[in-house]
């Protein structure tokens, strides 16, 4: 078995092995994973942090060792905090961006490594802390939705949670029926901030969200937005329409 790393900011992760294809979810830089198999230009792989398979262009991602893959696997490496910023290729000078969630392979003193490749950050990174949980949701305020998105460029409503999470210290699973089912089943009338609620749409979980009080919740619907919450579901800010059918609450932090 072969493995890989991704290089660049963001990395689409398609159904299919083409360019047309639906993306289903991106890869952020520092993101490692295995390579199940290799389809003329493609590679389909499995993430090792959520365990999300799909395809990628074979032009974007670095191979590492079966070793480098397993040293990654056994440290917490620190994840970018900033919504944009730029590392240097020290060898080559070269600027790369990065987005909010990106992975720093050990990071120290404002250097990381990925193999031979040496960089330099500057930036911030992600405190992984559960007190910062709605700190972390706020800066992704505004951003557009997108299927399959996991930035502030663009992002769907499990991305989104995913990521929020993730800054705070928590590895969830990258879709919304896949997060229904980790964490303690909490009874409405008991909700807190930070609980992660689900909707519900021809009888399946269709959309996710943060409660950031017990009466508000944070979630990417045309773009991150806050709006109403109550026992029927989702009240829209302005229209004050139901948008979304109330199905369960998930309690992921005591």
């Amino acid at each position: 078995m072969e493995y890989g790393i991704s290089i660049l900011a963001l990395v689409p992760l398609r159904k299919e092995p083409k360019d047309q294809s639906e993306m289903v979810s991106q890869i952020l830089f520092g993101q490692h994973f295995k390579i199940l198999k290799i389809q003329n230009n493609w590679t389909y792989i499995k993430l090792s942090a959520d365990h999300y398979e799909g395809w990628i262009c074979s032009k974007q991602y670095l191979e590492i060792t079966y070793e480098d893959y397993d040293n990654i696997e056994l440290n917490d490496f620190n994840i970018v905090s900033d919504s944009f910023s730029n590392i240097i290729n020290i060898d080559t000078n070269e600027i790369i961006p990065i987005t909010i969630g990106a992975t720093l392979p050990y990071f120290s003193k404002g250097n990381f490594r990925i193999r031979s490749h040496k960089y330099s950050y500057n930036g911030s990174v992600a405190s992984k802390n559960k007190i910062d949980l709605i700190k972390y949701a706020f800066q992704f305020l505004n951003a557009p939705y997108l299927w399959g998105g996991k930035s502030v460029l663009g992002i769907d409503c499990s991305g989104f949670t995913q990521q929020v999470y993730g800054l705070s210290g928590y590895n969830i699973p990258r879709d919304a029926y896949q997060q229904e089912r980790i964490g303690k089943a909490i009874l409405y009338e008991n909700r807190k901030s930070s609980d992660i609620v689900f909707f519900l749409k021809n009888n399946r979980i269709h959309h996710v969200g943060i409660l950031i009080n017990k009466n508000q919740i944070i979630h990417a619907s045309g773009k991150v937005r806050i709006d109403g919450f109550n026992e029927m579901g989702i009240i829209h800010n302005k229209s004050k329409l139901l948008t979304h059918h109330f199905h369960s609450i998930r309690r992921i932090i005591e």
